[in-house]
């Protein structure tokens, strides 16, 4: 089945989650940024996490990494994904979301795609960078979110 998507929509008003680590142990968080594309001729997904988040300790020590999509009966758990840290316990039993295991990465078995990516480029945003009204808005208190870029292996559906 091929994945089709407004990619304007997906993540800001559809939401993700992005999930780094293998089946016995891994994170999973609700991401709202995001974008798919093509860089260096391959297909890419990138997305953006704090370094304040559990999930950024997965993506940094780990290769592969998912980006799923859900149907909207699902928000609810991604509200969960997103609100409660997994360092607190079993964010997908709280949600009701079933761990799948694909090799070197996770998904769950409710996403309606999942894109398994390979992180091939990865760089703390520079806050000197930063349009000053995204970081009065963004980062008073917490450092800039960490892009990262992979390479979009297969698309699960």
């Amino acid at each position: 089945m091929e994945f089709q998507t407004d990619p304007f929509r997906i993540f800001d008003r559809e939401w993700a989650l992005v999930a780094a680590g293998d089946i016995d142990r891994y994170n999973a968080m609700t991401v709202s940024w995001g974008g798919m594309g093509t860089l260096w001729g391959l297909p890419v997904v990138t997305v953006y996490v704090k370094p304040v988040r559990y999930t950024h300790e997965f993506l940094e020590a780990n290769d592969l990494f998912t980006v799923s999509f859900y149907p909207e009966a699902c928000r609810r758990a991604l509200g969960i994904f997103g609100s409660v840290s997994g360092r607190d316990g079993d964010k997908a039993a709280m949600a009701g979301l079933t761990p799948v295991a694909l090799e070197g990465a996770v998904t769950f078995r409710e996403a309606r795609a999942t894109l398994l990516c390979r992180k091939i480029y990865r760089q703390e945003l520079d806050l000197a960078s930063v349009p000053e009204r995204a970081a009065q808005a963004f980062y008073q208190t917490e450092a800039p979110h960490t892009m990262y870029i992979g390479q979009v292996l297969d698309i699960l559906s």
